[in-house]
């Protein structure tokens, strides 16, 4: 039997399985006939083989959309996503996952003159990194379709909304962009190279995706002027990470369109290089910048539209965060923790279920 053929990712089927249901049932229970266990427990059944396959494709079963890289805080983890004020999850063993709080109540003063087009305190794709004494925490300041965006960023002490230290503390704009850049100051990343540097990759269509250094003293840019370097590009391409892993830096990327619900192509592709700063080369030897980009991860089922990579280390094992988009919910944007691992030749591999 196929699993993504089950009645809970066909609503059409599931639909009509429910109306022959209940007319078997009706008819049994006309003619006094008891009605059979197996008739009655179809839809648990049913809901039973969904929620042990989307446990296979490392769904959380929480609402969440461009997921930030999971960090830790004492003993629980946290991650950040797109929504009012920069809501949060925390976690202390990555399976079961509780709300947070969001990093705003307010919109910081500097939002309204930058983009005015943004609306309702509605910031998107969040990254976190714990840097010294804080967490550093950059988002997102855009409106749909347009380059005129900012990338912010806010400062904490502590994740625990139970410390006393607890305070989020907005630091301004780190980078921004007009309609007339060739570029997108969306989605951040933010990675540290192999010497402690500080880099932040960003980007989204226009120009594709870039990189700037920062100062880790401040977690702002390194002056107004400093490189813009360029690391991909593609018709489709946003939602960048980069990590550091056996002397390679890996930058994954989106391709395809999101925010469709289950009509969304997002896929993850990757590409390496030495150099934080690229070229970033995918299996092919192709250029990320030249429409390289070797697929990670892509549709599989009601597993639809993977997006906004992320790697966390625990008991020795890499997880692999993203969203996707739940076929079995009406494409609802879900948190995804996926096991994988390195390949014999240092390239990223996640082994999706197999059709059954």
């Amino acid at each position: 039997m196929n699993p993504f053929n089950n009645s809970q990712m066909n609503p059409g089927r599931n639909r009509i399985e429910n109306v022959i249901r209940a007319i078997v049932v009706a008819l049994l229970l006309a003619v006094g006939t008891p009605v059979p266990a197996q008739i009655n427990s179809m839809p648990t059944q049913a809901a039973a083989r969904t929620t042990s396959l989307l446990a296979e494709f490392g769904s959380r079963q929480v609402r969440a959309h461009d997921p930030s890289t999971i960090v830790k805080c004492k003993d629980e983890y946290w991650v950040f996503y797109t929504g009012r004020g920069v809501p949060s999850y925390h976690s202390k063993d990555l399976v079961k996952w509780e709300p947070g709080p969001g990093v705003f109540t307010n919109a910081p003063a500097w939002v309204a003159q930058a983009v005015p087009a943004n609306r309702w305190l509605y910031y998107w794709a969040p990254d976190v990194i714990h840097l010294g004494n804080r967490y550093l925490l950059y988002y997102s300041v855009s409106s749909f379709g347009k380059n005129q965006s900012a990338i912010g960023l806010a400062v904490n002490p502590t994740l625990d909304p139970g410390d006393p230290q607890f305070h989020w503390s907005d630091q301004g704009i780190v980078v921004q962009s007009t309609n007339t850049d060739n570029f997108n100051t969306i989605d951040p990343a933010i990675v540290q190279d192999a010497d402690g540097n500080l880099w932040l990759a960003f980007g989204s269509f226009w120009g594709g995706i870039k990189l700037i250094q920062l100062d880790p003293n401040t977690g702002k840019r390194m002056a107004t002027n400093s490189p813009l370097y360029s690391l991909a590009c593609n018709d489709s391409i946003e939602a960048s990470y980069i990590y550091r892993h056996a002397g390679y830096y890996y930058l994954f990327v989106n391709w395809g369109r999101c925010c469709r619900g289950t009509n969304s192509t997002y896929e993850i592709r990757v590409g390496r290089s030495k150099k934080v700063t690229g070229p970033y080369l995918d299996k092919d030897g192709t250029d990320l910048m030249a429409g390289g980009g070797t697929l990670l991860l892509s549709t599989a089922g009601p597993f639809i539209g993977p997006g906004h990579a992320g790697i966390v280390s625990e008991g020795g094992t890499d997880w692999l965060s993203c969203h996707f988009y739940d076929g079995t919910r009406h494409g609802l944007p879900t948190l995804a923790i996926l096991p994988f691992r390195w390949d014999a030749h240092g390239w990223p591999e996640v082994k999706m279920p197999p059709a059954k």
